[in-house]
């Protein structure tokens, strides 16, 4: 059984020729396939380490169980897609949403494997019946909406609690990510976020040094004193131990806030496996409902343990795109090093000692990011928002998702936010256009055509007048960033 593990060297596995590739299936030396690796690891820091702090999981886990989905993912594929499993972004806001209703770790791991298995099943329907199920389903109108409600529900996260820990320090940790993401080029520009990170950490430790302690709320109601950057769990942590792990818990409330998500991770993965595709110059199509799959497996199997969802990151997207070496090797050296990092505390504690300003600088334009990913697939596929039949339930959705809307139905279930909002997206689209008149139904695929030709039984939109037009891929997210 070809399981993707076996390479060939490129050439004397040393510098590739001018304008050459080194292929998923090739190697370079093995000590610059782990130097690939490392820097495959340091390209996701960002997003896979504020990820979890933000939802309120072990850091430490959620580097190791990314470790674990890479390796679950490039088996799956055989090694055919390039590519590493992080922490999702799309999840912080249900986790936000689902803490701020009372939920704990267990409830929102919980929720988040229901939303694994959505997605392993969706991967293999798209297997069996191709991409046109997620055409019908879901055109991107809808998937737009649904990603942009997601990101900007978490806008009252960064101003309620982030933020107010220290203003000062989130202003300028914000002016300078932005300034990184715009000014730096090349592989710094990928990990804008990090740097921001860091430079928030090291402003917050000089502010201490010179002004002393802050009185400010620390992740409570109630400002009190307290330094900035709190290092006191760093020196009582081991170098080596395992990561805390816990069993998830199931909750009806909870699972239909995280379910809408799906929608997201479907559009990142089919994103993700078309420009996999178009960079390595091998048609992927057939890998697109592996691929999804995969990814559930993935975030089923690391949510079981206590650990967050994954998903595929365009930042390693950009890192191949600047070397040009698509060895999957490179990403088995990378998956090693995470499950390196999962096994020392002390590494962990100090991604979980990460100042509240800090984040709040980082999430007024991450979470901005998130939500305006749903308007790039918009753009991208030539939305038309002058159409009634996409306007009104986007406007209704998104307005429902990011205010809070809540619809009670019982005494003990309420159903609001990212869930409702969704719901009225979906179905308010689909109801809405079994009523209006033809000429309102010309809608673009989620999928261009090059992915969208992966169903073999799909006609050329080109010989067929009634089929839709097609439109360019989607944006594949942050982790997405």
């Amino acid at each position: 059984m070809n399981l993707g593990v076996r390479w060939t060297l490129h050439g004397d596995g040393r510098t590739p020729a001018p304008g050459a590739v080194v292929r998923p299936e090739e190697r370079l030396t093995w000590p610059r396939t782990m130097g690939l690796g490392a820097q495959h690891v340091v390209a996701m820091f960002g997003a896979s380490f504020v990820a979890p702090v933000l939802m309120g999981l072990d850091p430490n886990l959620a580097i190791m169980m990314s470790g674990v989905a890479t390796v679950i993912f490039l088996l799956a594929t055989r090694g055919r897609v390039p590519s590493y499993l992080g922490c999702s972004l799309s999840f912080v806001g249900v986790a936000a949403a689902i803490r701020a209703g009372g939920g704990d770790s267990a409830t929102v791991t919980g929720a988040v494997f229901v939303v694994g298995v959505a997605l392993f099943l969706a991967g293999l329907a798209v297997q069996r019946f191709g991409a046109r199920i997620i055409h019908a389903a879901m055109p991107p109108i809808v998937t737009g909406a649904v990603v942009m409600l997601i990101g900007f529900n978490l806008a009252p996260v960064t101003a309620s609690t982030y933020w107010p820990q220290d203003q000062w320090t989130a202003l300028l940790v914000m002016l300078f990510t932005g300034l990184a993401v715009v000014c730096l080029r090349g592989f710094l520009s990928r990990i804008a976020i990090f740097l921001g990170l860091v430079f928030g950490y090291v402003l917050s430790w000089v502010l201490d040094r010179v002004f002393g302690k802050i009185h400010s709320p620390a992740g409570g109601a109630e400002a009190v004193d307290h330094w900035r950057l709190d290092l006191s769990g760093v020196g009582s942590a081991d170098w080596i131990g395992l990561p805390s792990f816990h069993a998830p818990s199931f909750e009806w409330s909870a699972i239909l806030v995280a379910l809408p998500v799906v929608i997201a991770l479907i559009a990142e993965n089919a994103g993700h496996v078309k420009a996999v595709g178009e960079m390595t110059g091998d048609s992927l199509d057939d890998k697109l409902g592996t691929a999804i799959a995969a990814d559930g497996a993935a975030s089923m199997l690391s949510t079981a343990v206590g650990g967050p969802p994954n998903t595929t990151y365009s930042e390693n997207i950009g890192v191949m795109a600047a070397t040009r070496v698509y060895s999957t090797a490179a990403y088995w050296a990378a998956a090693g090093f995470a499950l390196l990092f999962g096994l020392c505390p002390k590494f962990g504690a100090v991604v979980a000692a990460i100042p509240g300003g800090v984040l709040g600088g980082i999430t007024v334009i991450l979470y901005g990011m998130i939500g305006l990913l749903g308007a790039q697939i918009w753009i991208n596929a030539k939305v038309d928002l002058s159409n009634p039949l996409n306007l009104v339930p986007a406007a209704a959705g998104i307005i429902i998702g990011v205010g809070g809307v809540s619809l009670k139905i019982s005494d003990t279930f309420e159903l609001g936010g990212i869930a409702l909002g969704t719901l009225v997206v979906i179905t308010g689209y689909h109801v809405l256009r079994a009523f209006a008149p033809a000429h309102m139904k010309q809608q673009r695929p989620l999928l261009d055509s090059g992915t969208s030709a992966y169903d073999s039984t799909t006609p050329n939109p080109a010989a067929d007048p009634g089929s839709p037009t097609d439109g360019p891929p989607p944006a594949t997210g942050p982790g997405k960033p």
